[in-house]
């Protein structure tokens, strides 16, 4: 039996800590190992079993967590026995559409022939998926690109090298060639890239930094969700996260996170893990009244701010890597949505005019 294997984006796995929207996986291939197969490698098997890809390829993919074993991750060193079923999951859903130019405005903050940095704006899914197979970012990098040759935009070579979720702003980068995309891959999967996020947060902290670190995997209990596990388990991936008090507001606290891994919701995940959520971040708990008074006015001021910035505060907000041509180090920064700017300057006013019980 040999299947095909031509859609895999290797790198988005583990390239920002928001990769997928959703953080839900789909099968995109499944084979059961022949009776009587001898124990092998599983890179070696299905490079050997599945058309146009490589052994390197399946061995990223592995590592990954892409590539399961009777329903559990397996790492490319994992020998097959008969009756095994192999799948490929990945981070969208397997759908037969071709990708279609759509006319939406694209906020470019560079660009050359190699390369694209975009601001994405938050409420924009970035990839098609179930319920947006159109109208996402993807949809208008193709319209933008539409009058050059070389870029397709259904080659999986060429376009997103990360992600970041729908209700995330900020800065992306989108390689227009294979060799772009090859080398900007290879820095997000070795954590070469310089990233900032800031994020406003429920409650104060006691220090001005901190870092949290603990493996990211699917909650049990939410699959549409990422819980924290001990560092070292046998669940998730490893995780480190960096943060920096920027302000504070008494109740609420903005911070800066770099990040030494790129997981999915891994800002969103350890910060709830320590017990300061995300403000707005429903999935996580941050649309509760978490911190503050018991009175009307302030719980009618707190859903003033929800409807002011109606989703999780969290923007990407610098990124750094080496031009893959160039090899010149490339850095970017950019404002923070209006929405999550005007939710900061409320909170300032709020601890300007109001005297805050520690």
């Amino acid at each position: 039996m040999t299947e095909e294997l031509d859609d895999i984006e290797l790198f988005d796995s583990d390239a920002d800590c928001n990769q997928t929207e959703e953080g839900q996986l789909y099968e995109h291939l499944r084979m059961e190992v022949d009776r009587g197969q001898e124990p092998v490698r599983i890179d070696k098997y299905m490079s050997e079993h599945v058309q146009h890809s490589s052994r390197n390829r399946i061995q990223k993919a592995a590592d990954a967590g892409f590539i399961q074993v009777n329903g559990t991750p397996v790492k490319s060193n994992y020998k097959v026995r008969p009756g095994d079923v192999i799948t490929l999951m990945l981070d969208r859903p397997h759908y037969e559409t071709t990708i279609e130019p759509e006319d939406i405005p694209l906020n470019v903050v560079y660009e050359d022939d190699q390369l694209m940095v975009i601001n994405k704006p938050a409420g924009l899914v970035v990839h098609p998926g179930v319920g947006n197979f159109h109208g996402t970012l993807v949809n208008a990098i193709a319209w933008h690109l539409r009058n050059l040759p070389s870029y397709d935009p259904n080659d999986p070579s060429v376009g997103l090298v990360h992600r970041i979720d729908k209700d995330t702003s900020g800065l992306l980068v989108i390689a227009k060639t294979p060799e772009a995309k090859t080398e900007l891959g290879a820095q997000f999967f070795n954590h070469d890239t310089h990233r900032s996020y800031q994020a406003l947060v429920w409650g104060n902290f006691t220090e001005d930094t901190g870092r949290i670190e603990g493996n990211i995997g699917r909650d049990p209990k939410d699959r549409q969700r990422m819980a924290v596990f001990p560092p070292g388990s046998d669940i998730g991936k490893s995780a480190v996260t960096h943060y920096r008090v920027l302000e504070r507001y008494g109740y609420t606290t903005l911070v800066e996170c770099r990040l030494e891994t790129g997981r999915t919701h891994q800002i969103r995940a350890h910060m709830k893990h320590i017990g300061h959520p995300l403000f707005a971040d429903e999935r996580y708990g941050g649309t509760e009244i978490l911190r503050g008074e018991r009175t009307a006015s302030y719980k009618a001021y707190i859903q003033n701010c929800f409807k002011l910035c109606n989703r999780q505060a969290l923007h990407a907000k610098t990124l750094g890597f080496v031009h893959p041509v160039t090899h010149l180090q490339m850095d970017f920064t950019s404002e923070l949505a209006d929405d999550m700017q005007a939710l900061i300057e409320k909170w300032r006013n709020y601890t300007r005019n109001t005297e805050i019980t520690k």
